[in-house]
């Protein structure tokens, strides 16, 4: 009788797998591509079979078959300094890595300035990955959400450009602001000015509408502010402008920590200190809030988590499940000495 088992030095094949479970190589073909069409009596049986040869699927005939490259692209439009100076990115990074770590999928970095943005596009179009998350997203890019349309995509954040159906993993960054607001408000604050995001970018444009109503809620006014990009030099630059504009205030909401970081800086220079002066709130608690001084109150993003959840969507969409169109990520206020 033929013995069923490689001999030495030669590798099992689909083909012993079939003989020694019983049931023809297509049939292990559907198991090992996990194929629905297969009772789990015959499942059990093939599984057996692999374990006993110590077969092991060609993955690379198994993409030829399925068209499926186990791979997820995660696409960061920004330039590579803004990149690796905001820690907001690696958390949400860590998070979608941790997730996929217990999958088949591998995680590829993409980060994609302007001057590269249409070499991004037919990478993600040219079947290298089964899909992508797309953080960072710009109101003067629509290539994404048009991609998105007919190829797997989850935006971490609310994308600018509209049209479609677009699947987002967010924060409710009007009600994050608000919160933020509010503390000062509680904390007697009566002139509160806004250090606002880019407003190019959903996320600032929400925050400043956070900070706006909630100050017409309370019958404040609702008019020093000035809009920067999320970055120290960037809080820093919008401080020193709302400064020169001369008028008073004796609270001050910033848009990202990095943001507040730089305006505490300026604060300083010009002799006002916090929170005797001017209390201080903001959003992010990474590095910027934590070590500044004084350590910053704010609202506390679960970017970690974030990530993680953008990749179980995307994944449970490659795997053609149904998922919300929205999903939004917890918030909470942390207190700490700038108010």
């Amino acid at each position: 009788m033929t013995s069923l088992l490689p001999t030495s030095g030669s590798a099992p094949t689909l083909e012993m797998v079939a003989a020694l479970a019983g049931v023809s190589r297509s049939t292990v073909s559907r198991v090992v591509n996990a194929s629905p069409k297969v009772t789990p009596e015959v499942v059990e049986i093939v599984n057996a079979a692999i374990v006993t040869l110590g077969y092991v699927p060609n993955r690379a005939a198994r993409t030829l078959a399925s068209r499926k490259t186990d791979s997820i692209a995660l696409v960061i439009p920004e330039n590579t300094a803004k990149f690796f100076a905001d820690p907001f990115f690696a958390s949400v990074i860590q998070g979608a890595a941790m997730f996929l770590s217990k999958t088949d999928y591998t995680l590829t970095l993409l980060i994609a300035s302007e001057t590269d943005a249409q070499k991004t596009q037919r990478y993600l179009r040219g079947g290298n990955v089964d899909g992508a998350l797309v953080l960072s997203h710009h109101s003067d890019d629509r290539s994404y959400v048009e991609l998105g349309q007919n190829f797997p995509i989850v935006f971490g954040g609310r994308p600018m450009s509209q049209g479609g159906r677009n699947f987002v993993v967010d924060v409710d960054n009007v009600a994050a602001a608000a919160t933020a607001v509010q503390c000062l408000i509680d904390h007697g604050k009566t002139n509160i000015a806004t250090i606002a995001g880019p407003q190019d970018m959903a996320a600032g444009l929400d925050r400043l509408e956070g900070w706006r109503t909630t100050l017409e809620t309370a019958g404040l006014p609702a008019t020093l502010f000035e809009a920067a990009d999320f970055t120290p030099a960037g809080g820093a630059s919008a401080m020193k402008r709302l400064l020169d504009r001369g008028e008073r205030f004796d609270g001050l909401f910033a848009a990202s920590a990095q943001m507040a970081s730089g305006a505490l800086g300026v604060l300083r220079e010009h002799g006002l200190a916090v929170p005797g002066d001017v209390g201080v709130t903001t959003i992010d608690n990474d590095y910027y809030a934590k070590n500044a001084n004084p350590p910053l109150t704010t609202v506390d993003q679960p970017s970690m988590q974030q990530g993680a959840k953008m990749a179980e969507v995307l994944v449970r969409m490659i795997d053609g499940e149904d998922v919300d169109t929205l999903t939004i990520m917890p918030t909470h206020l942390i207190e700490r000495a700038s108010v």
